[in-house]
């Protein structure tokens, strides 16, 4: 293969590279702006400045581009580890640590997050994805959370039930819209898991 053949083929893969990279980045802003459901192809192709069949050509169905959108969205702004917390022994203050953590990455994605909240419900992509980016971090925090108060039988299910309550993204957002600032949130959540 000649230089030249190569130089053609390395620029060309550049520009499919760049041009992957704006469909992306539309669907990151679109999803945040309007919902997954609500996006359609042609308003990706027109936010990308490309056509709708190189949307299509990059990414064949729905869900491998809802996966790219994921991937990126969650590598710039990645959810809360959950480890750490396991290194807290008081379990209210290892919930307390969690719901902060975990309020602060709402508030920061709170537009995004109320969209997908909103088409979970009846978009089978959105709960494709949720159920294999975000649902198993937020899995392995509650189990952390709950292992924590080392209870059994009724008082493990309230304390599961109390945990789930604090971990919810609309239990923050109710929080946040009665005028609680982020620590009286995070502290307001937690005494809701004393209670048990």
């Amino acid at each position: 293969m000649t230089t030249t053949r190569r130089y053609e083929l390395r620029k060309r893969a550049e520009r499919q590279q760049e041009t992957r990279r704006r469909i992306v980045e539309a669907t990151v802003a679109l999803h945040s702006e309007l919902g997954p459901a609500r996006t359609s192809v042609s308003a990706i192709a027109e936010r990308a400045r490309v056509q709708r069949h190189t949307v299509y050509s990059h990414f064949p169905d729905e869900r491998e581009l809802v996966m790219a959108c994921s991937g990126l969205h969650l590598q710039r702004r990645p959810l809360p580890d959950p480890e750490p917390l396991l290194d807290v022994d008081d379990p209210l203050e290892r919930v307390q640590r969690a719901v902060a953590l975990l309020y602060a990455y709402y508030a920061e994605n709170e537009g995004l997050l109320a969209n997908i909240m909103r088409d979970i419900e009846d978009h089978e992509t959105t709960q494709w994805v949720v159920g294999v980016r975000i649902a198993p971090v937020l899995g392995r925090m509650h189990e952390i959370l709950v292992a924590g108060f080392r209870a059994r039988g009724r008082r493990r299910e309230r304390v599961a039930a109390a945990v789930a309550v604090a971990l919810d993204f609309h239990t923050w957002r109710t929080l946040h819209r009665a005028g609680l600032d982020a620590t009286a949130a995070a502290q307001t959540a937690t005494a809701m898991t004393r209670c048990q």
